[in-house]
């Protein structure tokens, strides 16, 4: 079986994926995996399948290490190895950033120079996992083998050519890797002020001086055994609830992969899915809270949409001294994890939480309102950034769509002269790409790709 074979792509070589880099297994021998001593002074990164799953693109962060006694047993992979899972998720794929180790249910591959490189590997498997994991779906243990990744055939362009392809895809993928950063940083820059203003209590006084630092008055607080700012209350969360509108939940079953409204859920994506049910609607002008009863996730809304089924709970302030995202704040800061798997949503409310002056806490929302308004305009053009490349992909990747070679743009004494406006670099810019049209990518497909670029890639 050839995964890509069309009738676009009858030039291009028919090869089998060994031809194309080198498939080695990762390295964990001892047993338990669990045991103590593998992570005793760890300082050797290493990554399981799960976190390879949840990268994007590039794995640019680790929560466990190895130490000597782990490495011993293991291996430290080079930057840029491409890494595959055979195991639990199937073919799911990153990149590393630096230096790793991974377990026997990773295969690391490392392209030769001349034939291929990881990132266009990754693409290739982005192609064919669904029929990866459809082919080894319903077996005892769903896993693949070194074997199978090296057998697979695929037709393959040459390298140049290649090359022009992930150019293409990677200015997307790069668009959305940034968003996700500045998404990042906005909710750190968002904790960083509620930390300062409501744990440490060095909100701006009148003076605009940080207000505990410079003598603000304190009194002692019985319930939390601490003190706080005088004239603050204590409150259970359960008092702040304002009534939540009675709308249809949307089971998993029923979640679209478009529609017009969001779903939100207790998962870990933001959005889960889509509905055109409008019976599912929540309207909120201020916001909204979304709280995990199972797993404790908590996540703010700034839009209509329709909330997921089991588990799922809606939260909505009734106290303008703590407007939502003051809440949400102060619900992220409370632990839970002893319940272990419960209903966790009634211990979310029998919890005390501090409730400032009214004026503190609007000044805190007119703060960070900006920054969540930015983070959801970045987590929607995520998904159309996402829309898109998944639409070109298959279409690059088989041939149906092309990457031209061609050239002409305006030099005088070799340098090149940059257009003024938006029309004329987005003109210039397909000129120096070469970027080329079949069937339906068009100059509209192509200007939204232009838009995600960083004015330095442009």
């Amino acid at each position: 079986m050839i995964y890509n074979e069309t009738r676009y792509n009858s030039h291009w070589n028919t090869k089998k994926l060994n031809q194309l880099g080198s498939f080695a297994r990762g390295k964990s021998k001892h047993r338990p995996r669990n045991d103590k001593r593998l992570f005793e002074n760890g300082k050797y990164p290493l990554v399981q399948t799960g976190d390879i799953k949840a990268a994007d693109l590039y794995i640019t962060s680790h929560t466990q290490e190895y130490g000597d006694f782990g490495l011993k047993q293991s291996k430290l992979w080079d930057a840029g190895t491409l890494c595959i899972t055979i195991a639990a998720n199937i073919a799911e794929t990153a990149i590393l950033s630096y230096p790793m180790c991974f377990p026997d249910s990773v295969v690391g591959f490392t392209a030769y120079p001349t034939e291929s490189s990881a990132l266009f590997m990754h693409y290739v498997f982005t192609y064919i996992r669904n029929s990866i994991q459809k082919s080894t779906s319903g077996s005892i243990q769903d896993n693949i083998n070194i074997d199978y990744l090296e057998n697979l055939n695929f037709k393959i362009p040459t390298k140049e050519y290649q090359d022009k392809i992930i150019a293409v895809l990677g200015t997307i993928d790069k668009k959305i890797a940034i968003n996700k950063r500045i998404n990042a940083e906005l909710e750190a820059m968002a904790k960083t002020i509620y930390d300062y203003w409501f744990v440490q209590f060095d909100f701006p006084d009148e003076n605009g001086n940080p207000y505990r630092t410079s003598g603000g008055a304190m009194e002692w607080n019985e319930q939390l055994k601490r003190e706080i700012p005088k004239g603050w209350k204590i409150e259970k969360i359960e008092g702040l609830l304002a009534k939540v509108p009675n709308t249809e939940r949307i089971h998993v079953t029923e979640y679209c992969n478009e529609g017009k409204l969001p779903v939100i859920d207790q998962s870990t994506d933001y959005i889960a899915g889509y509905t055109n049910n409008e019976n599912s609607r929540i309207s909120t002008k201020k916001g909204a809270i979304v709280f995990g009863d199972h797993t404790r996730i908590v996540k703010y809304i700034g839009f209509d949409f329709a909330r997921g089924a089991d588990g799922t709970q809606v939260i909505l302030s009734n106290n303008p001294s703590m407007p939502e995202l003051l809440l949400y704040h102060a619900i992220k800061k409370i632990d839970l994890s002893n319940y272990g798997y419960a209903r966790h949503f009634k211990f979310l409310k029998d919890t005390n939480i501090i409730i400032p002056e009214r004026k503190v806490a609007e000044i805190f929302d007119e703060k960070v309102t900006p920054l969540y308004a930015s983070i959801e305009h970045n987590i929607f053009e995520n998904i159309e950034l996402t829309r898109l490349r998944d639409w070109l992909l298959p279409m690059l990747m088989n041939g149906q769509a092309t990457v031209r070679d061609e050239t002409n743009c305006e030099t005088v004494s070799n340098v090149v002269v940059m257009p003024k406006t938006d029309d004329e670099r987005f003109s210039l810019w397909l000129q120096n790409q070469g970027i080329a049209a079949r069937g339906e990518l068009d100059r509209k497909t192509l200007r939204e790709i232009f838009n995600a670029m960083d004015d330095d890639d442009k």
